[in-house]
């Protein structure tokens, strides 16, 4: 690698290939960015080395000494060294080898009813009144839609249909569009938001729906780093106890809480659930639809429910053998 030419030049250049593919890179994005300016900050030339992409994966910034946080980390490195080859040929590409595989999908954190009331609650509480109502109204749609984070945040103006109640979000992850039609009570919620931001931001059609309140953010769209602290202070606030496999409930656990919530009350209804697979996965955008049956065998709520329904099933068919 020529000393002219920074990693931060080649992560940027590698993230906008992958744009123009149609791939949605923002995780990646800010994982890659730490990464490049670890690199560049040891002045470190030439082919990328596995100790040096591992002494990077060990300091994530939550301070976690989890292997497991490590392997994401690391794995997360994998497209970009393979594309790194192209200019330095030796460079080395990571794999289980160093802190094991984490091929595996960790149980989720499924919000109580309760939690997300309180939640809606202190964002409410937040100040100046616009900034409340912005993560209020943020979150209570994440909740209530089961929408990614980023498709949220990203939603323009003219994407919210006030009238029909429907969203349309745009090249989402995977490169695809959907519509989401929301509940009337959420839309009531939308309307009210709507209302207050006009009284401060000049909206048009490309504005952002969700605007920030501070500085030169005030009426721009939020950024994923701002909504994640704002989200991480409410949680520390309100002093939850973590029911999930990762280090601490996410924002993402509210789309995990979503699909949850629906699978639980068709089940309640007697529906069947295989019948309505599709559309859920349609709704909230799943690449395929094995990716909304991975919570029937993962997440704990649904699998004791499940045992529930079996356990009668496996007394009617037990046979005497006396």
């Amino acid at each position: 690698m020529s000393t002219a030419t920074t990693m931060q030049s080649f992560v940027e250049e590698f993230l906008a290939e992958r744009c123009r593919l149609g791939f949605a890179s923002h995780s990646m994005g800010y994982a890659l960015r730490s990464f490049a300016a670890y690199v560049d900050a040891l002045q470190i030339t030439g082919p990328l080395r596995l100790e040096v992409m591992a002494r990077w994966a060990r300091c994530p910034k939550n301070g976690s000494d989890d292997p497991l946080t490590w392997a994401r980390r690391l794995k997360g490195l994998r497209p970009f060294a393979r594309w790194f080859r192209q200019f330095e040929p030796n460079s080395e590409v990571p794999d289980n080898a160093i802190f094991g595989s984490v091929a595996q999908r960790l149980a989720p954190h499924i919000y109580t009813e309760q939690e997300i009331t309180d939640l809606l609650a202190a964002a409410h509480r937040l100040q100046p009144p616009l900034r409340g109502a912005t993560y209020e109204t943020l979150f209570g749609l994440l909740a209530a839609t089961g929408l990614r984070l980023a498709e949220a945040v990203h939603l323009l103006d003219r994407d919210v249909d006030l009238q029909a109640g429907l969203l349309q979000v745009r090249q989402s992850k995977f490169a695809k569009s959907r519509q989401v039609p929301v509940h009337p009570t959420t839309l009531v919620a939308l309307r009210r938001y709507a209302t207050l931001r006009d009284r401060e931001v000049a909206a048009t059609e490309e504005a952002p729906f969700f605007v920030g309140t501070r500085g030169r953010r005030h009426g721009c769209m939020p950024s994923l780093r701002q909504v994640d602290r704002v989200f991480q202070q409410l949680r520390e606030q309100l002093g939850w106890v973590n029911r999930g496999a990762h280090a601490t409930p996410r924002v993402h656990d509210m789309r995990h809480t979503f699909v949850v919530r629906r699978i639980l009350h068709w089940q309640e209804e007697g529906v069947d659930i295989d019948q309505q697979m599709l559309a859920l996965s349609t709704y909230v955008g799943h690449a395929n639809v094995t990716n909304t049956y991975w919570y029937l065998s993962a997440v704990p709520e649904l699998l004791a429910r499940a045992a529930a329904q079996f356990e009668p099933l496996m007394a009617d068919t037990e046979v005497d053998h006396g």
